[in-house]
């Protein structure tokens, strides 16, 4: 039988089975594989859309054969028919099962909006964020962050005779570029650093590894392809000039414990483990985003508690790089700083997303609310071209990810046992808010 001849009476049988109470939906886990293959369909149209996969080959294989038959509002009758499929599944409540159906229930809500963005729907940002990640974000009126930048002034060197405040700190963090002949070995060893830091807490398959490479041309700053079998292809961008601290943060981020640890516990302890074949697809535009994203980010902290980062860099990358780091309890006082503004992000993103707001008008809010240089403000904007409200998962998930560790109390390993069990398990934000 051809693949595309049996995907419609699929589709069929589900909607049938949405409206007939007395038959019994499918097996969880065939629902699981139909979950897999409507997602993996999404894909095709949205190319992106699939963030890893290393599920059955046949549906992918499926999924590529029937796209030009394939239309997105047949993708959203079978996002909506497996849905109602599954609000049959009768689970006890706090099972297993029950898990597994709240689980692929969130991420097909998620799915049925990013199809509405896909077939033309303009939504709103705030909306739109809510519907595919969960977590509604709060604006704020950007003019409130004055007495922030009269606070950073005072932290910057020189004063408004030498030119504006962003440039004036865009400088001075210059001095901390890495070289470029020397980038590879400084990210080499911080990623190294992030690993060791990271398995006396959580152990992990011995095959474990990854590949990393530095890259140019893209419009985010690193990027972990999972692969399964526990491996990952981590890609580094280097369009802009790379500061010390970064290093650390982007070996945490993707790799240890960050997307790597989180994909690689997924894999071990849901599909391995349990049979929990949905986890072996991780979609872009889901709440299972502010969860990666929002535990790469805290993971730096977790790692690197206190001041071990400022002093890592310090004591062994500054000496690596070639850079002078006799001031750099200085630049962390300034990064510090630079935290308070974080709210500018999603008004700019908001108002540039929504039209209410020019690019240029973007850039220069970004310049001035952000601090940013103006090459650092038109990347910004390009990463919320292509991935538009994603913008929320990085400071809003570490916000959550890091109440949610930090209220296990001030025992750092109660805290790594904490960030673990929201990692290998199916945590939707909503659990931790």
């Amino acid at each position: 039988m051809k693949l595309s001849t049996f995907v419609l009476p699929a589709t069929l049988a589900l909607a049938a089975c949405s409206t007939m109470p007395n038959t019994p939906p499918p097996a969880l886990d065939e629902l699981a594989r139909q979950y897999l293959a409507v997602q993996l369909a999404i894909g095709e149209k949205d190319p992106g859309y699939v963030d890893a996969y290393y599920g059955p080959d046949e549906l992918k294989t499926a999924a590529a054969a029937n796209d030009d038959e394939t239309t997105l509002p047949m993708l959203q009758a079978r996002v909506t028919a497996l849905d109602a499929t599954l609000g049959l599944v009768q689970a006890e409540p706090g099972s297993v099962e029950a898990e597994r159906v709240r689980y692929l229930r969130a991420m097909l809500d998620s799915a049925k909006v990013r199809l509405r963005m896909l077939r033309g729907e303009e939504i709103p940002f705030q909306d739109e964020a809510e519907g595919l990640f969960g977590v509604r974000p709060e604006l704020i009126d950007l003019t409130t962050l004055e007495p922030v930048l009269v606070r950073i002034e005072e932290l910057v060197p020189g004063d408004a005779n030498d030119g504006p405040l962003n440039e004036r700190l865009n400088d001075y963090q210059d001095r901390f570029v890495i070289p470029n002949d020397r980038l590879r070995a400084v990210i080499d060893a911080a990623v190294a650093e992030c690993r060791a830091r990271t398995l006396p807490h959580i152990p992990l398959p011995e095959s474990e590894d990854f590949t990393l490479s530095l890259v140019t041309d893209k419009p985010w700053g690193g990027f972990n392809y999972y692969q399964g079998d526990y491996q990952s292809v981590i890609e580094i961008n280097t369009d802009l000039p790379t500061r010390l601290d970064r290093a650390v943060d982007v070996g945490c981020h993707e790799a240890y414990p960050g997307h790597h640890v989180y994909s690689t516990l997924i894999e071990r302890d849901r599909v391995n483990a349990m049979g929990q074949v949905e986890y072996t697809l991780l979609p872009l535009y889901s709440p299972r985003a502010i969860i990666s994203e929002g535990s790469a980010e805290y993971g730096v902290k977790l790692a690197f508690p206190g001041d071990s980062q400022l002093v890592y860099e310090r004591d062994v990358l500054a000496p690596l790089a070639g850079i002078d780091a006799s001031d750099i309890q200085a630049y962390y006082e300034l990064r510090e700083a630079l935290g308070d503004l974080s709210g500018a992000y999603y008004t700019i993103a908001a108002g540039y997303l929504d039209g209410t707001m020019t690019r240029e008008e973007a850039i220069e809010n970004s310049m001035r609310y952000r601090l940013q240089s103006r090459q650092r403000a038109e990347q910004s904007l390009r990463f919320m071209d292509t991935y538009r409200s994603y913008v929320i998962n990085y400071g809003l998930g570490e916000e959550i990810v890091g109440n949610a560790v930090e209220a296990a109390g001030v025992d750092p390993e109660a805290r790594w046992q904490r960030f673990i069990s929201i990692l290998n398990t199916p945590t939707l934000p909503e659990d931790l808010m």
